[in-house]
């Protein structure tokens, strides 16, 4: 039976760094990323593919606050929708292509995927998560005021508004994305979290959060019994002293030993923290391997020879669990 990847994609692999994020930009980094992935499905694998969307859900979160005055605004969690199926038309159209090319026979669907959270969750009551554009203060009070936002101040660069960001419980189109893979689709899926929704009363409604995209990912890879989670980010591998002169990348490691970094603050929560988070949560859940790469490296790294590779704590070689190599910069 063919093994089957989560593949987690970041948003390097739409919008690089020093690009407005057009769409013609969007569409030539899809494109980079789908050769990548379709490198994956010659050597036999069953994907399912999920991406961020902060770029895009800030510049629409920006568009309808400009044009309030002439239609109706949207919510944060329907500007979630919109871009999930913005991208998710991208990445398919992409990998279409690139399957053609490679005289390759797939169905890519994209599914517009909701994450159910709870409302109890402590995070709702703390919004920490900033989204949208930097406002002055006079400028940020005003919307305090008129539209209850929370607000932030970020020293350097002005004012922002704040949201919750709950843990994820359920994804609630598992089954479907499931009898997709399993039927040979190429499934592109939980776009930036999944779009936050509780359920009371048997109903599911929208609610104003924002879910992080590589925690997500890990409860989707974890309900559906992938064989690796995978990581794909705009470094590598994962390293230690990053950017410092004792930078070093870390080929192989056990579950505990990443742990012990993790905690000793070796991954900030702004950069690598929340995607070692991430692969811990699904290798605790049973999990058999995630690994975090560059997508140009992704090939190499599934095969073995780039990345970093996250192993349970019982299947971790014990001759050498790590393999560390000094890199000076």
């Amino acid at each position: 039976m063919p093994k089957t990847i989560l593949l987690a994609i970041g948003g390097n692999s739409l919008i690089r760094a020093g690009e407005k994020g057009t769409v013609a930009e969007q569409a030539a980094n899809a494109r980079r990323t789908a050769a990548a992935i379709v490198g994956l499905i010659r050597d036999g694998y069953r994907l399912v593919v999920t991406h961020g969307n902060g770029p895009q859900v800030g510049a629409d979160l920006l568009r309808s606050e400009r044009a309030s005055d002439q239609v109706p605004g949207l919510p944060l969690d329907v500007c979630g929708a919109a871009t999930q199926g913005e991208i998710g038309y991208l990445l398919a159209q992409a990998l279409r292509n690139e399957l053609q090319h490679a005289g390759l026979e797939m169905s890519v669907v994209s599914v517009v995927t909701q994450s159910i959270v709870s409302r109890d969750d402590p995070a709702m009551r703390h919004p920490s998560k900033p989204i949208g554009p930097f406002y002055s203060r006079a400028d940020a009070e005003e919307r305090r005021r008129n539209w209850g936002w929370q607000i932030v101040e970020d020293a350097a660069r002005g004012y922002r508004r704040v949201v919750p960001s709950p843990d994820p419980t359920q994804i609630f189109e598992q089954k479907v994305i499931r009898d997709l893979v399993n039927n040979g689709v190429l499934v592109i899926a939980c776009g930036g979290g999944g779009i936050p929704v509780v359920e009371e009363n048997g109903e599911l409604h929208g609610v104003e959060a924002v879910i992080d995209k590589d925690r997500a990912s890990a409860l989707l890879a974890t309900e559906l019994q992938v064989d690796q989670f995978v990581i794909s980010t705009d470094a590598d591998y994962v390293y230690l002293d990053y950017k410092k002169r004792t930078q070093r990348p870390i080929r192989q490691i056990s579950a505990a030993e990443i742990k012990a970094h993790l905690n000793s603050g070796q991954f900030p929560t702004g950069n690598m923290g929340p995607k070692i988070e991430s692969a811990l949560r699904f290798l605790e859940a049973g999990g058999k391997e995630v690994i975090v790469t560059s997508f140009e490296h992704l090939l190499q790294a599934v095969r073995g020879n780039a990345g970093t590779h996250i192993l349970p704590d019982d299947s971790t070689p014990k001759q050498s669990k790590r393999e560390e190599v000094a890199v000076h910069v």
